[in-house]
């Protein structure tokens, strides 16, 4: 845990003075954090302040859910995801200049968390391994503290919102060949209290210009559906 807690000390250092910047009206200083209006209808209201919300596993829609208050201005976090492309966060729309990374949480990893969640609005977090009752209950206890988001990519018993992808489908091969260009997904969201409601969303994700969108209920020609 000492090496990963040094980090965290470091990075808290960056965004110290963030927090009292924060004017009243700003978007991020208020209210639910905004999301990407790809997301509107899956998320209404965006993502509730002190709330965890679930996204099934590691992948694009995770980064898509942090987007939308990365670009309104607030300070997000990825922890537990060695492999992230900082040119692949960018292109969903993540501020990379206000986007702090912890690839390795270590063995202490809640307290990591719990840290970050002190100077980020949204920590966007795959744990190393499943957390236990006590676990989220800290957590989320941090996050009532905080007035923070998380996202989780994986499960959470309790999450407030849950969305997942259900299938998927890629442009760009055609018959056999071509390059693959952009990613259609149908992502289910539920969860619990206001976003109890099942809600079911065709996107982009990402487009041919690499960003998240609405895309139509009926697939293209030259995509292939795998499943």
């Amino acid at each position: 845990m000492g090496a990963a807690t040094s980090q965290v000390q470091t990075l808290a250092a960056r965004v110290g003075s963030y927090g009292a910047s924060l004017v009243d009206g700003s978007p991020s200083s208020r209210g639910a954090l905004p999301v990407l209006p790809a997301l509107g209808e899956l998320l209404p209201g965006g993502l509730p302040r002190g709330t965890v919300a679930a996204a099934g596993g590691w992948g694009l829609l995770c980064l898509a859910l942090a987007a939308g208050a990365s670009a309104a201005g607030a300070w997000c976090a990825v922890a537990g995801v060695p492999q992230l492309g900082v040119a692949a966060a960018a292109g969903v729309g993540l501020d990379p200049g206000r986007m702090l990374v912890v690839p390795d949480l270590g063995a202490g990893w809640p307290q990591v968390v719990i840290s970050l969640l002190d100077g980020c609005e949204l920590v966007l977090l795959r744990p190393p391994d499943r957390p236990s009752a006590g676990v989220r209950r800290r957590l989320e206890a941090s996050l009532r503290r905080c007035g923070g988001v998380l996202v989780v990519a994986g499960d959470w018993d309790g999450a407030q919102a849950r969305l997942v992808v259900a299938r998927q489908e890629w442009a760009g091969i055609g018959t056999g060949h071509g390059r693959l260009r952009a990613r259609r997904v149908q992502v289910v969201a539920d969860g619990r209290g206001a976003a109890s409601r099942t809600r079911t969303r065709w996107l982009w994700l990402p487009g041919p210009d690499g960003s998240v969108g609405l895309a139509d209920q009926i697939a293209t020609t030259d995509m292939r559906d795998t499943g």
